[in-house]
């Protein structure tokens, strides 16, 4: 499952540092919420795809990941991405 390029979009100026950012450690973080969201409610319907699950316990990693980044170079923007995001810790 994949985000429509609009959401794409929305998401890339509500957390990107300039125009056209899709590098930074925000944006990436809040595309993969944004499709881990969305895989989330597949699941709800969709109970043995199995498959799909590997899919999403790879991008939970991957955010992760970017999350522990991003608290080890600056703990002021970590705090606020996830206080954005409403995700834990």
């Amino acid at each position: 499952m994949s985000i429509t390029a609009e959401e794409k979009a929305r998401v890339m100026k509500e957390f990107g540092t300039k125009e056209g950012d899709t590098g930074s450690p925000e944006v990436q973080v809040a595309i993969l919420s944004s499709r881990i969201a969305t895989l989330t409610e597949h699941f709800k319907t969709h109970k043995k795809d199995n498959h799909g699950r590997r899919g999403l316990l790879k991008m939970v990693a991957q955010r992760r990941k970017l999350l522990d980044y991003l608290r080890g170079k600056e703990e002021a923007r970590y705090q606020d991405l996830i206080k954005k995001l409403g995700l834990r810790r």
